[in-house]
């Protein structure tokens, strides 16, 4: 696997992805990469990302960067695994566990480590950390989107 973060060499026609599309003008760029065994991504949320208490992270930015780092984390492995070019996961499942609330301003890191890989079928466990302290975990399932799709 290269030095690239893996979204980076998503297929052109599948990099408009919201979280982590280099092709989207608007979208927040997640940059992800495999570290040993677990694929690390980190990000800043600006203060836009507000939920209902002031200075903390909304809570669906952090289910989209648990999604979004998820499904990077499924193609790298899935990529590893079969020696194949990195292919394109879409959401099955998700769920988020929110531990302690998430600053704002401060750099976020989410890993991910694949709990199993079944043909097109990835699972994922993540977390999202603020400095040592862990805010949420999350399971993700992910889909390999087949060639003709």
């Amino acid at each position: 696997m290269s030095d690239s973060a893996i979204q980076d060499l998503y297929p052109e026609e599948y990099a408009h992805c919201y979280g982590c599309g280099r092709n989207n003008p608007h979208g927040m760029h997640l940059k992800s990469y495999w570290q040993g065994e677990e694929c690390v991504c980190r990000y800043t949320p600006g203060p836009d990302y507000t939920g209902g208490v002031p200075g903390f992270l909304y809570g669906g930015m952090t289910a989209s960067l648990i999604d979004c780092h998820g499904a990077a984390t499924a193609a790298a492995a899935k990529a590893k695994e079969s020696g194949e070019p990195i292919a394109r996961f879409v959401t099955a499942s998700l769920t988020v566990d929110y531990l302690k609330p998430t600053p704002l301003g401060v750099e976020l890191e989410i890993r991910g480590k694949v709990a199993e890989i079944k043909g097109r079928k990835v699972t994922v466990n993540l977390q999202l950390l603020a400095g040592e302290t862990l805010c949420a975990t999350g399971r993700v399932l992910m889909i390999q989107l087949p060639p003709d799709a």
